[in-house]
Order: structure tokens, then sequence, then C-alpha cells
């Protein structure tokens, strides 16, 4: 029998969403000056004020406020009837130095012997159900609010009324042997201007009608446009699904005025829209050293690998480890059923730890994760993203500016995929 499952995603300018986005652009100013700097970096918005707080161990200094406000203005807040705009908001720094007693347990004289910064568990996540290997309710939920923020910037937009919060949601009806059958619903809630005035009679009827036929006429088909140029996933949209936009009827107050935004609260839309698991660790605002981020990072690698390489159409893979210790303490996998290979579960899990070095330090370097790369992770998801070089510049008072090419997204990466076919006996 089918089945419908659903996930969502939150726009760059949603209230956690900013707050995250400032939180990994202070971590890349540190990172871009000290590729050695430790960084725990948690960010509040909300009315008129950022509340910065974390821990900092750094031969850099990073002015954090001007940080955040350019951050806020490329994100669009610079509006003062937003009651949250980037030259005028207030902005409270309490970032103090990183304990001594979580930093001995991760710094060694040997970096490969470099200790968790936590204990925990971390999960990473593949399926061939979309091209680049995300569950498709998620990816087309992303590319929704990616799509309306770039309709929403441009010179002459057909949506000259779109402000820069926002939330989409996608449900998809599966097959019962768990295949991508169509598109059964989705949703979008858009903060906008109040672009008919209050006193015109059915002004917030006339409002809502005119957002959803622009979303149904502008956005969807743009979207709908990309999609067909996927093979997995053409011909899902089709006539019939259901289509919700600003359901309440208006939605004016919204950003950090409308709803108070803290960093690491969008976990499931930052990872896989709840189709996989999640050991319960936010990624932005930290530097790689804690492995809430960089074995999650880790852990979609193998799993987008291990799916690339014919291992399996789908896969959960989840490494742990205690703080303070360089080795992960297990590495699990499950297929799902859906394996391709002569191998259990657990002898999968066991090449797995064979092939990928899994010490934080290793993997940073595997990564590149030494380099100020999380700022562009901070909002449409860390996975299924292109994996793409930019030149970034940094400047402090203390020291010439630095200029330097990074790579972005490198854990999506399908450099793995020979070695796995070698390992699994699956070149022929």
């Amino acid at each position: 029998m089918s089945y419908l499952f659903t996930s969502e995603s939150v726009s760059e300018g949603h209230p956690d969403k900013v707050a995250d986005q400032i939180s990994d652009a202070i971590v890349d100013q540190f990172m871009g000056l000290d590729p050695s700097s430790k960084v725990a970096i948690e960010t509040l918005v909300t009315t008129g004020q950022v509340v910065l707080a974390g821990e900092v161990k750094s031969e850099s200094y990073v002015d954090v406020a001007l940080t955040a406000r350019r951050v806020i203005e490329r994100i669009g807040y610079t509006r003062s009837e937003y009651r949250f705009e980037a030259n005028s908001c207030g902005i409270l720094s309490s970032i103090h130095e990183q304990s001594c007693d979580i930093n001995r347990g991760v710094e060694r004289a040997d970096p490969m012997q470099q200790g968790a910064g936590d204990q925990g568990m971390m999960f990473g996540y593949a399926t061939k159900e979309t091209d680049n290997y995300m569950p498709l309710p998620l990816d087309l939920s992303h590319a929704l609010l990616f799509e309306l923020a770039k309709i929403r910037r441009e010179v002459s937009s057909p949506m000259p009324y779109l402000r820069p919060d926002a939330k989409s949601q996608v449900t998809v009806e599966y097959t019962d042997d768990g295949n991508p059958a169509r598109i059964d619903t989705i949703v979008i809630s858009t903060q906008h201007d109040e672009f008919i005035d209050p006193s015109e009679p059915d002004a917030d009827a006339r409002m809502q009608r005119r957002i959803y036929d622009d979303v149904r006429d502008i956005l969807i088909p743009r979207v709908r446009q990309a999609y067909y140029s996927r093979s997995q996933v053409a011909g899902l949209f089709d006539a019939n699904f259901k289509l919700y936009v600003n359901p309440t009827g208006k939605f004016v107050i919204g950003g950090p005025h409308g709803d108070t935004g803290v960093t690491g609260r969008k976990i499931i839309v930052d990872t896989y829209g709840g189709k996989a698991s999640h050991g319960g660790g936010a990624f932005s605002g930290k530097d790689p050293s804690k492995v809430d981020r960089s074995a999650a990072y880790a852990a979609r690698h193998i799993a987008k690998n291990m799916v690339a390489a014919g291992v399996a159409d789908e896969m959960l893979v989840q490494v742990s480890y205690a703080i303070g210790i360089a080795e992960p303490i297990s590495i699990y996998v499950r297929t799902f059923g859906k394996s391709r290979v002569p191998y259990s579960d657990g002898e999968i899990a066991k090449k797995v730890g064979e092939l990928f070095d899994m010490r934080p330090y290793a993997i940073e370097q595997r990564l590149k994760l030494r380099n100020p790369i999380y700022e562009e992770t901070a909002a449409y998801g860390h996975f299924g993203r292109d994996c793409r070089k930019v030149t970034k510049t940094f400047e402090s008072y203390h020291r010439p500016p630095q200029t330097m090419e990074v790579e972005l997204f490198t854990w999506e990466k399908l450099d793995y995929v020979e070695r796995i076919k070698e390992a699994f006996g699956l070149n022929g």
C-alpha cells in the first residue's frame, strides 16, 4: 500500500536560520584568520536585538557585531518596519574563552590522536530517490524556498511584496516499495508587505489570493522546470497536488520580530527532513573539532559514496564518540533491506571502518574542514548541496586581510566510489 511522507524547510530569513547564519559567519571569521581556532557560538535574535554567547580559543580577533550586521543585511532585514534591521539592532556579546578542561581532551602532541570534542552519536544518510542522494520531500522543500529567495532579490521581481521569512512543506506519495510516486501536497508560508491598505474591503483575502496565484503561476513552474531536468523525479508533479499558501490568511509580522530565533533549532531541516535518524547535536556555530558537526559530515560522505557505488539503494550510517578519545566507539550501518552486495549490515559497517579513517583529525583533513566554509551551510540544508570553490577575504584590526580560495560542501564529493567498488567487488 502506498504511503505519504512529509518534510519541511525554512528560508534564510526564518529567525532560527538568522541565528544559525550569524553563528556560522562568526565561525568562518575566526577560522579564516586562525584555522586552529576552537569556536562554539550560540546566537539569539528577537525584536531589535541580537545576543551572542559561547566559547572561543583563538589567536585572532573578530568584530562579532560587524559580522552579525553583515549577515542580517545580506539576508534582507534592511527596513525599520521589520522591527529587526541590520544597522539599528542592538548586539550584546557574552563570548568567553573555551574551558581548559574541554581543550585538554581535544588537543594532542600528535594531531592524529586529537580527541573528540564531545561524546555523542552522529548520523549520515543517502538514498537514490534524487540525483543528489537526498530524500525528495526535503530536497523539494529546500528548492522551493531557494527559488523564492531568488525571486525576492530580482531587480524587477514579479513578487515585489516578499519579505525574508518563509517556510515550506512538501508531502510525497511513495509506492509500497519505497519509491516516490507523486507530489501530494505543497505548503508555502511567506512573509509579505501589507501591499493592500487594511481599510479596503477584504484586504487580507485579496493579498492572500495574489500571493497564492503568484506561488502557483511563478514559483511552482520555476521549480517544476528544474526538476523536470532530473530523470529520477520527472513527472512527479501532476495536476492534482494540493497547494496551501499562507493558510492563516496574512503573514506581515515575521522574522525575529514575530518569533525569537536561536541557533540549532532546525536540525531536521539541516539534515534529512526526518527521513533519517538524528543524534541531537546541532551543527551551526561549531568548529570541526566538535564531532556533532564533523562526524555528521563524514557520515553523510560515507553514505553518499556507498549508495553511489552501488552497495545499497539507501543507507544510514551511525558513528559514536567519547569525549577526548580519537577512535570512534562504534560504527553502525543500516541498508533497510536495499543492499546490493552479499554482506550483512554488520559486515558492511566493518568495511566502512576499514575504508574511512573516522578519527576527528583525519575527518578534518579529508574533508578540508579547517577552512572557513560554514556560513553557506547555515541555510537550505547542509547536505545535497553542490561542491564548489569560492574566494573569501577576512579582515582583522591586527593583521593584513586574508584572501583564500576554499572548497564548499566537500562531504558531497563522490571521491570514494572507486575504492568502495573495489572493496566490495563491484567493478565487474
